[in-house]
């Protein structure tokens, strides 16, 4: 602000300078008008929020509050496409929010799904790769090549290597937190967050071969002791469910992400992306 006010204040000095207009080159005059206009963006420049889309599973029919009809998802990749947004990578997004770059396109939406449940593999992962756009998926290892629901582990590898799917973290096994908080003792419970943390994180770095930067709380729920934990477990950013778009304002280990339902007509999906819920 300081540099935008100097630079008008130069500029007008010459105005009402004689010598400026008889002297002075047009290549000056064009590079301190430049000097202003660079100062006025950079200080009034606003930092974009940005809708993070949380889905769940996938399916020909709905079984339960969890699921969306894939045809309805490809609906919505499609409307994204044909209205001018951009998919970004979550790690794009984090950067962002981060300051550690600088911009990112206008109507930029970042997609996630939680759980790793089977249905990512079998009806997700065609629409992404036809639309070629990327996806971050938070799973949680105990799941993994155990549950009938779940992925193997080898499809997780085969969808990160697609290039397009990004492996991040859900936990160990998904705990409900504030219950286990209420039915443990303080000591059994911070042993029991530590596990989540830590192994969840050890686990999918052994098993995936890369980092693990990210991290969704369980059924959206964390509190300031969760927060301070996870940063200290490594993780970078954090992520909750909540009807906001994520900005720079929010506690980085608890951004927000809105829930998408079978329920949300496209009507509702274009106010969740446009920013309008927020």
């Amino acid at each position: 602000m300081k540099i935008f006010a100097n630079s008008l204040a130069i500029i007008a000095d010459l105005f009402y300078t004689k010598r400026f207009f008889l002297k002075t080159s047009p290549i000056l005059f064009i590079r301190i008008v430049s000097l202003v206009t660079l100062s006025f963006s950079s200080t009034f420049a606003v930092d974009k929020s940005i809708p993070i889309l949380c889905y769940h599973r996938f399916g020909q029919e709905i079984k339960d509050s969890m699921t969306i009809k894939t045809k309805a998802f490809d609906e919505q990749v499609k409307w994204l496409m044909n209205n001018g947004y951009t998919v970004i990578s979550l790690d794009t997004a984090a950067k962002y929010i981060k300051k550690e770059i600088q911009s990112i396109p206008d109507k930029s939406v970042v997609i996630t799904a939680d759980d790793g449940h089977k249905s990512v593999y079998t009806d997700m992962a065609p629409i992404i790769e036809k639309y070629k756009i990327p996806v971050t998926l938070f799973i949680y290892p105990s799941a993994i090549s155990n549950a009938k629901y779940a992925m193997t582990w080898d499809q997780l590898h085969e969808l990160e290597a697609t290039k397009l799917f990004q492996v991040e973290s859900h936990t160990y096994w998904h705990p409900n937190f504030k219950q286990e908080k209420k039915n443990l003792s303080k000591e059994e419970y911070e042993k029991s967050v530590h596990i989540q943390l830590y192994k969840s994180k050890a686990t999918l770095e052994k098993k995936m071969g890369h980092d693990i930067k990210y991290l969704a709380w369980p059924f959206g729920l964390d509190d300031e002791y969760l927060l301070v934990k996870a940063k200290e477990a490594g993780y970078e950013m954090a992520f909750s469910v909540d009807k906001h778009n994520a900005n720079q304002g929010f506690n980085n280990m608890a951004q927000p992400r809105h829930m998408i339902f079978n329920a949300y007509d496209l009507k509702r999906f274009e106010s969740i992306s446009s920013g309008k819920e927020k």
